[in-house]
């Protein structure tokens, strides 16, 4: 049986390195994460309110430019 193989590993720098590179990883997809959140959320309002305002009477042909009424 072949001996595991550690590499960079096995060191205690290659371990403390390793997870520096899985904490800057992780705080980067948390902040891509919550860009997106905020970007939903108001693409969500966004929509309410045009739809709202579509249902009290304000057409803008935003959403429904080039269908037929």
């Amino acid at each position: 049986m072949l001996p595991l193989q550690l590499g960079p590993l096995a060191s205690a720098p290659g371990i403390l390195g390793t997870l520096l590179v899985l904490a800057l990883i992780l705080l980067v997809g948390r902040f891509l994460l919550s860009l997106a959140w905020r970007l939903l959320l108001i693409g969500i309002v966004v929509v309410v309110v045009l739809w709202l305002l579509g249902v009290l009477g304000f057409g803008f042909g935003i959403l429904w430019a080039g269908l037929p009424v």
